[in-house]
């Protein structure tokens, strides 16, 4: 089994510099990363294995790369509320949030019951965090019922106003991740959109506008 400060050596040994600038380009906070692509954790990822201990002695690193790759190491069923909630207080870049939400946190028993509570939350990446997770579940759960989705479309309308970019980008890709589950989805979704649009705030009109365009071309391409 691999020690933290060895997969911190390979992890250095990967370093791409050269990446920075674009990373940046795309608005990922670069001020801990080591530029190393997302394919490559994913390869290293799957060397190492599942290990949930390695996976909380790399997040503790605080190297960008790091938490990514304990994202995609840990198991979800060890898991507790304590770290999900440590690791998304310490989300500080869009795509960091993404990851471990993706990667891990959606897959954990408590994905809807905090995918809730952080959509109420004024921190940007908390917030974001759980309409990501709401946008993952939609993704990743094939069986799970439509009434969870219900609720969900309730909390985006409810939250379509707020104006920040990784907030309002979270709730849009919640939005139209939900609609393409499914028939009846895609009907509750483009109603709950148009009553965004109604909303007097700039956020809501793109939030709806993009979701309803994407609906319709999935509705197009279900039915041809």
């Amino acid at each position: 089994m691999a020690s933290v400060d060895q997969i911190v050596d390979i992890l250095k040994e990967k370093s791409r510099p050269d990446n920075l600038p674009g990373m940046k380009r795309f608005g990922i906070d670069t001020s801990k990363a080591l530029g190393i692509p997302i394919p490559e954790l994913r390869k290293l990822a799957k060397v190492i294995k599942k290990d949930h201990a390695l996976a909380l002695a790399l997040w503790e690193t605080s190297f960008h790369e790091a938490r990514i790759l304990a994202s995609m190491i840990d198991d979800p069923a060890l898991v507790t509320r304590e770290q999900f909630d440590s690791w998304v207080q310490d989300f500080y870049s869009w795509d960091l949030c993404d990851q471990v939400c993706g990667n891990l946190f959606d897959r954990t028993p408590f994905a809807i019951e905090k995918a809730i509570a952080y959509s109420e939350r004024e921190e940007e990446f908390v917030k974001r965090a759980g309409f990501v997770l709401m946008a993952e579940y939609a993704v990743h759960h094939k069986k799970a019922e439509d009434e969870i989705f219900l609720i969900f479309l309730q909390i985006i309308e409810r939250e379509a106003c707020d104006g920040r970019n990784f907030v309002k980008k979270a709730v849009n890709w919640a939005l139209r991740q939900i609609g393409k589950r499914n028939a009846i989805l895609r009907t509750y979704a483009i109603e709950s959109a148009n009553r965004i649009l109604s909303k007097e705030c700039k956020a809501a009109k793109w939030i709806a506008s993009d979701a309803l365009n994407e609906l319709a071309r999935n509705a197009s391409r279900t039915i041809n």
